[in-house]
């Protein structure tokens, strides 16, 4: 089983800068946060699982309190889909993030956690493309067997992409399945299960970590943040069509797909995520 690395840290007290505001930015307070992790063995444990890391705390109370409360803001936004025998649950695009809650797209551009996330991976991260829906965005498991069956975060893009899975709620029994070294050559997988709470963190490489969410059942509710980086953004016609399919078959709709490519004189682009 992959480890988990209890990553408990203090509320940090954020220094500000003469002539800036009275409170502290979201940068502020992820740098600051941050600062007490360390990088080498984080680093190296996450090699040494095939491109995996789980922290059981990772960003601070009151950061995860406000993510929280953006994303019961956002269920009215909710887009609910449904896949028989892979998927059911529902999501929230960055696009209605974009308009509706800023401050996520504040965090997922934080120069302090992309420096933190390039240490760790040993890449160097780009946002993704303005038109991925999936750059950000809130999957939510509120009814009963809301789910998303085994898979990979297959990048369509032409570099590799990470996928950072946040806890914001989890009033749930839902747990994150997952198999280790399934890609790595002679290899044997090395299966785990975890029920990261508000506040925890996994990063994977998406191309090399299987995994799933396991059924909700009644009463109970999960929403998780995904945050995905890349390292090209380019991406080829014919994978940007069944990119664009998939997104709005499983995830966010036809209407939030295509309506924003053409508002954006573009298509859009986006995977698989938990």
């Amino acid at each position: 089983m992959g480890v988990a690395v209890n990553a408990r840290v203090q509320e940090a007290s954020v220094p500000v800068s003469a002539g800036r505001d009275e409170f502290p930015t979201i940068d502020d307070t992820v740098s600051a946060s941050l600062h007490s992790l360390d990088r080498k063995q984080l680093r190296e444990r996450y090699v040494e699982q095939g491109a995996f890391l789980y922290l059981d705390a990772f960003l601070p109370r009151e950061l995860t309190a406000r993510l929280a409360d953006s994303a019961r803001a956002l269920l009215p936004a909710v887009n609910r889909n449904y896949l028989p025998g892979h998927k059911q649950g529902g999501s929230v695009s960055r696009h209605t993030i974009d308009r509706l809650a800023p401050q996520i797209a504040e965090l997922y551009r934080s120069p302090a956690l992309i420096d933190w996330l390039e240490a760790i991976t040993g890449d160097r991260l780009l946002p993704s493309p303005d038109d991925d829906p999936h750059a950000y965005a809130l999957y939510y498991y509120t009814r009963e067997g809301d789910h998303i069956g085994w898979h990979y975060d297959t990048s369509y893009y032409e570099g590799r992409r990470y996928t950072l899975l946040l806890g914001v709620i989890d009033d749930s029994s839902c747990r994150l399945d997952y198999e280790l070294h399934t890609r790595t050559p002679g290899a044997t997988a090395v299966p785990g299960s975890i029920q990261y709470p508000p506040g925890a963190m996994v990063l994977f490489d998406g191309d090399k970590l299987r995994h799933r969410i396991t059924p909700s059942k009644a009463g109970e509710m999960r929403v998780s943040l995904t945050f995905e980086y890349v390292t090209d953004a380019r991406m080829r016609p014919w994978r940007r069509f069944v990119s664009n399919m998939k997104d709005a078959i499983a995830y966010f709709g036809f209407r939030q797909v295509f309506n924003v490519s053409r508002a954006n004189g573009k298509p859009s682009a986006g995977s698989d995520s938990a």
